[in-house]
């Protein structure tokens, strides 16, 4: 038999390929064979019936813990921006006092603290985004005024801001590993699907950043 995919003779796409992450929400949804099959666990006897019944119950147990953990996980990504936006608004200041900073800089980082609580993934993911470029625009201005880089504040600044990117960035995957455990579990028949089907669980979308970073990543740094 032929290997299904062979990179001896492969089919090569000159171009690249781009990926991207699919903004849909697939329900989790049962037919009525998973019905059929509770009830004839009940016509087997009382045993199977209440083994399953048990089952379930773990099934939604497993869920609400699993919830909880994607809110944690979520939590973690806003303590790291708020912490993000401080250090990235004292960095600022530290600027403005030795160059004529853009005001709308200040403004931005200020709107940003004040709400960077998201409520829903996409709104995390956009403010995300927005803060990167806050970030940045500063570097941009560091770079522009090279004096600036043996400004011991502004330096120790501009590291704490490195860190916490690459937190953040760890805290993504972190929330990510989590999503895709609940994507996979929403569709585990028969149990955890019939639960989740009942309870009108969806997929969950996981982080994805900008089409503005994506096209900045494939820029020339050096």
């Amino acid at each position: 038999m032929a290997n299904q995919l062979d990179e001896l003779n492969p089919e090569v796409r000159e171009e690249g390929l781009e990926t991207n992450v699919i903004v849909k929400k697939i329900p989790a949804e049962v037919g009525f064979g998973s019905t059929l099959f509770q009830i004839i666990l009940w016509v087997l006897g009382i045993f199977p019936g209440v083994i399953f019944l048990f089952m379930k119950i773990n099934a939604q147990k497993h869920f609400d813990q699993l919830q909880q953990k994607i809110q944690r996980n979520a939590s973690q990504i806003d303590n790291y921006l708020e912490q993000r936006v401080m250090v990235l608004q004292n960095c600022a200041r530290l600027l403005d006092k030795a160059i004529d900073l853009d005001k709308s800089t200040l403004e931005n980082i200020a709107k940003y603290r004040s709400g960077n609580n998201a409520d829903s993934d996409t709104a995390r993911n956009e403010i995300g985004d927005k803060i990167e470029t806050v970030s940045r625009d500063i570097n941009v201005a560091v770079e522009n005024y090279p004096d600036l880089k043996a400004h011991a504040e502004i330096a120790d600044a501009m590291q704490q801001n490195m860190y916490l990117q690459r937190e953040i960035t760890a805290a993504r995957e972190l929330y990510n590993d989590t999503i895709t455990e609940w994507n996979k579990d929403i569709f585990a028949w028969p149990t955890k699907k019939i639960v989740a089907a009942k309870n009108g669980y969806t997929t969950r979308i996981p982080f994805a950043t900008s089409q503005d970073i994506k096209e900045q990543a494939k820029g020339v740094f050096f």
